[in-house]
């Protein structure tokens, strides 16, 4: 690893329950750690997948009030029209590419790796995946959007992507989500872009949304024979 995630802690692992042949890394939101999402992905597990959730390195963050806490990249505002941290955003994909490359080190291949992410998690996949050289198996988005979305040099349009987000979601209300769909849609095959809302949900997660992912893990992520 390369960057400032060198003064995060190691990912949280949910490991798979027979040979690993596929893997899940998944990011999570501005202020949280990695250990919720791996207690969540422990109970939809699929045999053969690996399963990392890595935790952001602690930094100030503007839209915060300057307050330390674990973050991806800097959030200066959360409107359509913010200046964004694209130096912040750009290392954070290196590092998660980084990570990316560990994995295939280790054996599995990128065409077997699906990356996601909730919130600012979910952000920074989206942004990694499509810069990306490598074929990923698959883009998770829930209840974010994507960054430096006019400027983006899209190098990966052969991706599949699961984007979901709740009707109800106050902090990133659901227009973000049909904005960044729209805009996913002019980058990649649209056949291959998935969008999924969930009435009453807030800016968090429901079984049904766990269930979606479920199965798209296991259709992305077949085992192997």
């Amino acid at each position: 690893m390369c960057g400032n995630n060198m003064s995060a802690p190691l990912p949280a692992i949910v490991p798979a329950a027979r040979k690993a042949t596929a893997a899940v890394i998944f990011l999570h939101g501005l202020g949280d750690t990695g250990h919720g999402w791996a207690e969540a992905f422990a109970g939809i597990r699929t045999p053969h997948v690996k399963y990392i959730c890595p935790h952001a390195p602690i930094m100030p963050v503007t839209l915060n009030m300057n307050m330390a806490m674990p973050s991806w990249f800097d959030i200066i505002s959360l409107s359509p029209e913010a200046e964004e941290d694209e130096s912040g955003i750009k290392r954070a994909a290196e590092n998660i590419k980084a990570l990316i490359d560990q994995e295939v080190k280790n054996g599995i291949p990128s065409h077997r790796i699906v990356l996601g992410g909730f919130s600012q998690g979910g952000a920074l996949s989206l942004y990694t995946a499509l810069t990306m050289h490598q074929k990923l198996a698959g883009v998770m988005a829930l209840s974010c959007w994507l960054p430096l979305r006019m400027s983006v040099i899209i190098s990966n349009k052969d991706v599949h992507i699961l984007q979901c987000h709740g009707e109800a979601d106050p902090l990133v209300p659901l227009v973000f989500g049909c904005l960044t769909v729209e805009k996913l849609k002019s980058f990649v095959d649209p056949a291959n872009v998935q969008f999924k809302t969930y009435p009453r949900m807030p800016h968090s997660s429901c079984p049904q949304e766990m269930m979606d992912i479920k199965q798209f893990i296991e259709k992305q992520l077949p085992p192997i024979n």
